[in-house]
């Protein structure tokens, strides 16, 4: 698992929602850090998603 600590910032990775209903291989992830303090909700962000060729909202996965 990619969660190494250091104090409050913990590195999170991110999955493509849409990716998983397309039916096409692979799976589009990120890897990116967030303060535990200020976001104890899981992150969600649009990132781009180079087998669809198009930006898709990206949820933390644990």
């Amino acid at each position: 698992m990619a969660t190494k600590e250091k104090g409050n910032r913990v590195q999170v990775i991110l999955e493509c929602t849409e990716h998983k209903h397309s039916g096409k291989p692979g799976t589009s992830r990120y890897v990116t850090t967030k303060n535990r303090k200020n976001t104890p909700d899981r992150l969600e962000l649009k990132k781009y998603n180079p087998i669809l060729n198009k930006y898709t909202i990206h949820k933390e996965i644990k």
